[in-house]
């Protein structure tokens, strides 16, 4: 199915117009997180040799160009301009100051030939890349340590060409974890909006040791069988919007993260302050996750507007023991989800180890989780919420949740978890059944 951000848009007001919640009379905005801003300098692709026929290799000119802008840019930025076209390229970073304009008709196209693909290190909140162990193979679009940098245009589309990078994985030949489409790292004042992604080799869109991110009106599809494409991961980043996004993709829609085991817990960074609303979107896998990878710890976290179809999970956090850090104050609010296998999955059992050396005594906690005003059809399970033995999950409180399926449901299934329920249905699994507890449930600000 060919997407178009059209059609996308067309899809959310549509679908927004049939919810039991009064989403439009709530619309809420964070944009200006990161302004949009006009540069002082126009540059064009084509001003250094690119040629945008699909067939021209053009990494050098994309180089060549931020080189400029980095080396002899003008006072107020440089805007990169990228004609209608489809610009066949490599890896390349981008700088400070700098748009990175897409305009309408223009395709930033991966190259597949990933024998001269660039490797970076590891990052050090991982200490191996996140597939195999070694180094990673650099994203499409990258960039670090950098300030004042926008992706946008008009609609224009980057695309991966990422089946190439599946087909390698699922016959297990991969030398080095596969790239994302884009990572920007250590960075701050990061703006993507209004662009298309598509056919990610790996996660697409991946801020890590970043703050103030914004990242509005995008779509990403990739097909539902394509390996780890998920479609938003801000990974020990603080200050995040993410907003009015359609993600249909292989893996997890939006999936919060903050580093792995041992290397997570030392490197110490947490994903802190991050608001997701109005994100539309299917995948086999979870719609609004966090962790598995969450040592550094996830905190401050509010969710709503949400609109899922088709999912595996519509709701899921995600750790296990050797994972240390902490999960607190999440409010996940008026979300619907239609066609799913299970609506809300909270689990201390989830994901594997970089390596033999985490530390089993290294117990996560996830205290103060408030999910309220969920509505769902077709949920084959409501939930289930599986503590550690020794740590187990406090303060999940759940409100006017009502996940129904479509005849006989699996119930809710619970250990090791204390909280209160209210307006639950079906009735949730005994730890959760008082409301004398909903007072100590947390909100965000």
């Amino acid at each position: 199915m060919e997407f178009h951000p059209f059609m996308v848009v067309l899809t959310c007001f549509l679908t927004l117009g049939s919810l039991p919640f009064n989403v439009l009379a709530q619309w809420r905005t964070c944009e200006g997180t990161v302004a949009m801003k006009e540069r002082a300098e126009t540059i064009s692709i084509e001003d250094f040799g690119g040629v945008g026929d699909g067939r021209t290799v053009n990494t050098a000119a994309f180089r060549e160009a931020v080189y400029r802008i980095e080396h002899l840019g003008r006072p107020g930025g440089t805007l990169l301009h990228v004609p209608a076209g489809v610009w066949l390229t490599g890896a390349f970073n981008l700088t400070s100051h700098m748009t990175l304009y897409l305009a309408q008709g223009a395709v930033i196209r991966a190259v597949q030939d990933t024998r001269n693909w660039p490797l970076i290190e590891p990052l050090p909140s991982y200490g191996r890349g996140r597939e195999l162990p070694g180094g990673r193979y650099m994203s499409l679009i990258h960039g670090s340590w950098i300030h004042d940098v926008i992706i946008t245009g008009e609609n224009g589309t980057i695309d991966g060409q990422g089946d190439v990078w599946w087909n390698m994985w699922r016959q297990r030949t991969l030398p080095f974890t596969r790239p994302n489409l884009i990572e920007i790292m250590h960075s701050t004042d990061v703006l993507i909006t209004n662009v298309m992604l598509q056919n990610s080799p790996f996660w697409n869109i991946h801020p890590v040791y970043c703050s103030n991110v914004e990242v509005r009106h995008v779509t990403i599809v990739a097909p539902h069988d394509s390996p780890n494409t998920d479609g938003i991961d801000p990974d020990s980043t603080s200050n995040v919007c993410i907003e009015d996004c359609y993600i249909s993709t292989g893996d997890d829609l939006v999936a919060i993260k903050s580093g792995w085991d041992e290397y997570g817990i030392t490197y110490a960074r947490s994903s802190s302050d991050i608001t997701i609303r109005r994100v539309n979107g299917s995948s086999p896998f979870a719609g609004i996750a966090i962790g598995s990878e969450m040592s550094g710890g996830v905190q401050n976290v509010l969710v709503e507007h949400v609109n899922l179809y088709n999912m595996g999970i519509g709701i899921h956090l995600k750790t296990n023991i050797g994972r240390g850090g902490s999960i607190r104050n999440v409010t996940v609010s008026d979300v619907y989800m239609e066609n799913a296998r299970k609506g809300v999955r909270l689990a201390g059992d989830v994901g594997d180890h970089p390596d033999n050396n985490y530390n089993p005594n290294a117990l996560p906690v996830v205290d103060g989780v408030t999910i309220k005003n969920v509505w769902g059809v077709n949920v084959l399970q409501p939930g289930s919420i599986q503590g550690i033995e020794n740590a187990p999950f406090t303060r999940v409180c759940l409100s006017n949740v009502k996940l129904r399926g479509d005849g006989a449901q699996t119930p809710w299934k619970c250990t090791d978890v204390s909280g209160a329920a209210q307006e639950v249905l079906p009735s949730p699994c005994e730890q959760l059944t008082s409301t004398s507890g909903m007072g100590s449930c947390s909100t965000p600000i």
